[in-house]
């Protein structure tokens, strides 16, 4: 279970340059403070221009997701996660750094594969829409997100997490991979008119 804090569905970790740990008791030089929460709807503005920074970020480096601005992410994303009640925001200082939604809807190229467990999806989570402002990253931010997500996860009683990733996004797959999530298979998740033909499905036992 969370501490105490986390009936407030608040979860704080604080970072050390490319680093991070949960464990707030120690005494450590630490960079920034973070807090996960679960979004209301005062975060969809902060979120859609996240969205829209990090898209524009891609867009003159390395695109790894394929994300396009004005196609996705986009606010509407956001303001669905907050409305079906499974977008988180990691805030540092109050400004929004990074965001998940928690899902127990899934594609539907899902069905196409075997998974690593058998069980209905009101037991199983699936990651949407993982982003980190491009000022916050390589310093430890998606990872923690990631933790957050399978200890809320775990705290759910959920049986397994799940998701999918451009087959050409390595620092996505490398994060994931790090974090514990097994590869299942590569489908096809009907973005070919965008140049994102194969997405590889990940998943983690809980």
């Amino acid at each position: 279970m969370y501490p105490d804090l986390s009936q407030q569905w608040i979860f704080i970790f604080r970072f050390i340059y490319f680093c991070d740990t949960f464990d707030v008791s120690k005494d450590k030089e630490l960079s920034m403070d973070i807090i996960v929460k679960k979004g209301t709807e005062s975060d969809i503005d902060p979120i859609a221009q996240l969205y829209d920074e990090l898209n524009d970020f891609l867009a003159s480096s390395i695109n790894y997701p394929g994300w396009i601005k004005g196609v996705y992410p986009v606010r509407e994303d956001a303001a669905n996660g907050i409305a079906d009640g499974g977008l988180y925001v990691a805030k540092a200082a109050g400004k929004a750094v990074g965001s998940l939604i928690l899902s127990h809807k899934p594609e539907p190229a899902y069905s196409q594969v075997k998974w690593g467990i058998d069980a209905d999806y009101s037991s199983i989570f699936v990651v949407y829409t993982f982003a980190v402002h491009p000022v916050y990253l390589k310093k430890g931010i998606g990872t923690g997100l990631m933790n957050f997500a399978i200890r809320h996860c775990k705290n759910e009683q959920a049986k397994s997490i799940r998701l999918d990733v451009y087959e050409k996004n390595v620092p996505a797959i490398k994060l994931y991979e790090k974090c514990g999530f097994k590869y299942i298979d590569t489908v096809d998740l009907g973005l070919g008119e965008h140049g994102l033909n194969h997405f590889k499905l990940y998943e983690k036992l809980l």
